[in-house]
């Protein structure tokens, strides 16, 4: 099973991005749930989202506590809330973000990390800062968790007409930075 957990702020979208996810893992013939949790409900207050996909039916009807990948919407909240907590070894982060991880203080971490602009990518695409479609690109460049044509699809048909070309133009901006970084990252660590 693979799990995503998403953290983002209040009207950033993290709760549609983890619902996107799951239907483009359906739109692949694939099992998957999304739901949220949050406190106060409020624009700007920190909230998750989670997505789990799996070959198999999912049974467990928990938070995503073990993440096998983090997407994190907002920068800032790396120095508000422990967003790493239970990240699995190796596992992938992506981080809504114009500087490096190693900028972020990232380092250490095992896994593949990377960032993406996703916040300019959604301004310039759909005009207006909502990074999510943008993110789940990246996500799935980084992961392979499902493919950039499922995801497309499951954007265009939540987000019909030019909002829906939009969104799924702005995820395959972000999904050919993240293979591009994942290149330039391989041909460091070769050398």
């Amino acid at each position: 099973m693979f799990q995503v957990r998403i953290h983002g702020r209040g009207g950033q979208g993290a709760v549609t991005a983890a619902e996107l996810l799951s239907v483009a893992a359906f739109l692949e013939g694939r099992h998957a749930q999304a739901f949220p949790s949050f406190g106060s409900e409020r624009t700007g207050a920190p909230v998750m989202a989670f997505c789990r996909i799996d070959d198999r039916p999912i049974r467990v009807r928990e938070p995503v506590t073990l993440p096998d990948a983090l997407v994190i919407q907002d920068a800032t909240l790396l120095h508000q809330v422990n967003v790493l907590e239970g990240l699995r070894p190796g596992g992938a982060v992506l981080i809504n973000a114009t500087r490096g991880p190693d900028d972020l203080g990232l380092e250490t971490l095992t896994g593949p990390v990377l960032t993406v602009p996703a916040t300019a990518l959604a301004l310039r695409h759909v005009g207006r800062p909502l990074p999510g479609a943008a993110l789940l690109g990246g996500l799935a460049a980084l992961t392979g968790c499902v493919t950039l044509d499922s995801l497309a699809t499951a954007v265009r048909d939540r987000f019909p007409g030019r909002l829906g070309v939009a969104n799924a133009d702005a995820a395959r901006e972000a999904y050919e930075h993240v293979e591009l970084a994942l290149k330039e990252l391989s041909h460091a660590q070769a050398d």
